[in-house]
């Protein structure tokens, strides 16, 4: 049996490990997509279900920082968690639908059965939650809701958990980018069957601009490696995670040449900057009133844990 493979190493910015020295010559980060960022991630919050917020791989890092200093201190408020894998493998067709999880060996399934153990998001877990476990995640054709959905269906079965009430406890929030509404316009979750199987509450989605989508999924340099199945398990001939390291040290006279590794730990560096300016934007009074604003104008400020929470969000701190 193959031995489980170290979870790609990711800092705790809210109660964050010391530092050092890994900020210094970085340049401020411009968080250019933070008008987009902040209204997506109060709708996010708004549309969960109050519960358990799960992001899936790495896209939606800035969402998830954000949120952890935004939610920070308030007594009550959805726990958040990461998901830090992606399916992604050269041999499964991105378009399939049908959830599927045979393609998987046995030992990876396993693994992040583990995984979803680990942050509270096990099938036990999800039914017995008194409020939803919601996964996000960026979504352009749904391919990885599709087989994470397929894990924890498959999962149930096998444990013999209430199905129905699995059902009910479970959500997926996908964050697309934002199109001209038409009778034309592709809508991933009418094309994915597994989601008529859930509430329609069950599966929504919130848009954003898509320049901000495309920075977020494809552009922006992420604290950490992706994890793809095949590195799930140890491998000897997988290289071990990158970490940012400290700048070196000026020499005298004329600078060198930046080396390809030297380029690499300066954007590892600017990533770790951009993380922690996101949580301390979230800590902002600015922002928490923001998503305060933003939540309250959804239809779910009905429900009694998110009146409460967009009045926490709104006081000062």
């Amino acid at each position: 049996m193959a031995d489980p493979a170290e979870l790609p190493y990711r800092w705790d910015l809210v109660t964050p490990d010391r530092l050092g020295s890994l900020l210094d010559g970085t340049t401020p980060p411009r968080l250019w997509f933070l008008d987009e960022l902040v209204p997506a991630a109060g709708k996010v919050l708004a549309r969960s279900g109050g519960g358990h917020l799960v992001f899936v791989g790495r896209s939606l890092d800035s969402m998830f920082d954000l949120l952890s200093g935004a939610l920070s201190g308030i007594t009550g408020a959805p726990s958040l968690a990461r998901l830090p894998v992606s399916f992604a493998r050269p041999f499964v067709p991105r378009g399939r639908w049908g959830g599927r999880t045979s393609d998987l060996t046995p030992a990876q399934i396993r693994r992040v059965r583990d995984i979803l153990t680990e942050i509270d998001a096990a099938p036990s877990a999800i039914v017995t939650r008194r409020r939803p476990t919601t996964f996000v995640d960026v979504v352009h054709r749904g391919s990885t809701f599709t087989e994470l959905y397929g894990i924890v269906r498959d999962w149930v079965v096998e444990e013999h958990v209430d199905r129905n009430a699995a059902r009910r406890k479970l959500r997926f929030v996908g964050v697309t980018s934002r199109e001209q509404t038409s009778p034309n316009t592709f809508r991933w979750q009418q094309h994915a069957p597994w989601t008529s199987e859930l509430p329609a509450r069950g599966v929504l989605n919130v848009s954003v601009h898509r320049d901000t989508w495309s920075y977020l999924a494809d552009q922006q340099t992420k604290l950490t490696r992706t994890f793809p199945p095949h590195r799930w398990t140890v491998d000897p001939e997988v290289e071990p995670e990158p970490r940012p390291t400290a700048p070196p040290a000026k020499k005298a006279g004329r600078p060198a040449a930046e080396t390809l590794e030297e380029r690499r730990q300066r954007l590892r560096r600017d990533a770790l900057a951009e993380a922690v300016a996101l949580v301390e934007a979230g800590r902002s009074a600015a922002v928490r009133q923001a998503l305060s604003r933003v939540a309250g104008g959804e239809p779910t400020v009905a429900e009694p844990w998110l009146r409460d929470l967009v009045t926490r969000l709104a006081r000062p701190h």
